[in-house]
């Protein structure tokens, strides 16, 4: 993969997998904000060696979606708009130093959205995120 293909990805090592590090962001700290339908909480954190500056979570509960083809359309939709617009936020989070952050966002709503407006919705959030960092 070529360098400038490698920055306008999605890698392995920006999503948010670790147990701990998703209770750590869930457990109490953590801010939030919301762009409805889609909430993001956040967290800084110290960065340990070779992590991401930005490590990414989407939620889609089963409450809201029963069948999994229309959860994995809003997570396909929610990283996409995340994926094109991430520089928002690592730019930002590169300037604090040995810093990482752990973001997830969360659907509260039982509709779906076009993707342009999910992508606005994410941009918004991204950018309130990197103006309080």
């Amino acid at each position: 993969m070529s360098a400038g293909n490698a920055h306008n990805g999605l890698e392995r090592s920006e999503r948010l997998k670790s147990r701990s590090l998703i209770e750590q962001l869930f457990g109490g700290g953590s801010r939030s904000l919301a762009a409805h339908p889609l909430r993001i909480v956040y967290r800084l954190k110290d960065r340990s060696e070779g992590e991401s500056p930005v490590q990414l979570l989407v939620s889609v509960p089963k409450r809201y979606f029963k069948r999994a083809v229309k959860r994995n359309r809003i997570k396909r939709q929610v990283r996409e708009a995340y994926r094109l617009n991430k520089h928002y936020l690592t730019e930002k989070v590169d300037a604090l130093g040995n810093k990482s952050l752990i973001i997830a966002f969360i659907w509260s709503e039982d509709r779906l959205l076009p993707s342009p407006e999910v992508s606005q919705r994410v941009v918004n959030l991204l950018k309130r995120v990197g103006e309080k960092l």
